[in-house]
């Protein structure tokens, strides 16, 4: 079955169970939803895997890529989303969707000028989506990202084929420091309610090895990524429209994170992140303590949206530039998640404006309030 037939197949499908899982009585519920707490250790390697209890989470891996003949590096995302649906537990049909998997790839091709991108979507079960509660384990219609290995000494490993945007790879993430807890030990605010937060946990500096098959080519590749997994019941603020983000892989080895969530008229709502120096200990920002000035927008031809792809970013790590390598980064996932985002491989500047780090930016609700 061609891949445009199972999509207008299976989307009426997955409407309908989201129309219905909204129309369930308050009765029909047989479980509170959870609440995100501080204090909750991060079990590893279960906290790797899913947490189907809760509405939201995401596996996110990006990073730069070296590859050969190219002067400029590629830059590559894979993010597996799930989403709990409020479906009741004991609905009768096999085919309920209680549980939806959602997965982005991306490709910032610097020879091309611009970002190759593709989505799928599925309802869990079946062999054809899945993701572990015990470990890292996701899958979606062959798309696969899994770990491997004792926790301090693992790897990943990412397999995707897109073939309508002629790029697919095989890709190994070695892990070359310790897991980082974001927020107060894996606890991260998203807002100023305490319940507004996530379990959030990032691997920076991962060694990437693999391949990449670009037009039909299959090129070795090296380079350097950074993995986040967060959860979450209640993430965004009602006047939350949006965050921008950062993570940044430091070329000493250290790590840089920092995001704020934004309000409709562009001002900060919450803020926070993190920096770890090379074998240090992460130090996590107060929400006060972070500032995001735009320097340069890019007005998206498509869909009209202006997003700043140069950012400068105050920190109690020190102040640093932000600028996109390429500014057509936009990614259009209306077709499964239903978001318009910008994402892409950018690189940080210290203040003497001396390149320290690569990484990803990223900016949502620009080009509509983001929902989740």
């Amino acid at each position: 079955m061609s891949r445009l037939r199972r999509r207008l197949l299976l989307a009426p499908a997955l409407a309908a169970a989201m129309r219905q899982s909204h129309a369930q009585p308050a009765q029909a519920q047989t479980a509170a939803a959870p609440v995100v707490r501080p204090g909750v250790p991060i079990r590893l390697p279960r906290d790797f895997g899913s947490h189907p209890e809760y509405r939201t989470e995401w596996w996110y891996i990006t990073g730069a890529l070296d590859v050969p003949g190219s002067v400029e590096p590629f830059g590559f995302q894979l993010t597996f989303f799930r989403s709990r649906t409020d479906l009741a537990p004991g609905h009768p049909s096999r085919f309920a969707a209680h549980q939806l998997l959602f997965a982005h790839a991306a490709l910032t091709d610097p020879q091309q000028r611009r970002l190759r991108h593709d989505q799928r979507i599925a309802r869990t079960g079946f062999g054809i989506a899945e993701a572990s509660t015990t470990d890292t384990a996701v899958t979606l219609r062959g798309w696969k990202l899994d770990r491997h290995g004792p926790v301090g000494s693992h790897h990943y490993r990412a397999r995707l084929d897109a073939p309508s945007q002629g790029f697919a790879f095989d890709l190994r993430f070695d892990a070359t420091q310790p897991v980082l807890l974001q927020g107060d030990a894996g606890y991260s605010r998203k807002g100023p309610e305490p319940s507004q937060a996530s379990y959030y946990l990032s691997e920076p500096q991962l060694a990437v090895s693999g391949t990449l098959r670009l037009d039909g080519r299959a090129l070795r590749v090296a380079g350097r990524a950074w993995l986040d997994h967060e959860w979450s019941e209640a993430l965004l603020h009602p006047d939350a429209v949006g965050w921008d983000w950062i993570g940044m892989n430091l070329d000493d080895g250290g790590a840089l994170t920092a995001f704020r969530l934004r309000r409709r008229d562009g001002s900060t709502l919450w803020a926070g992140g993190s920096y770890r120096a090379p074998g240090g200990i992460a130090r996590s920002f107060a929400s006060n303590a972070v500032r995001f000035d735009p320097l340069r927008t890019w007005l998206s031809p498509a869909t009209r949206a202006n997003y700043p792809v140069a950012w400068r970013i105050e920190t109690p790590a020190g102040r640093f530039d932000v600028r996109a390598r390429l500014d057509a980064q936009e990614l259009d996932s209306r077709g499964s998640t239903g978001a318009v985002y910008w994402e892409g491989l950018s690189d940080l500047f210290d203040a003497s404006g001396r390149r320290v780090g690569r990484g990803y930016l990223e900016m949502t609700g620009y080009a509509a309030a983001l929902r989740l």
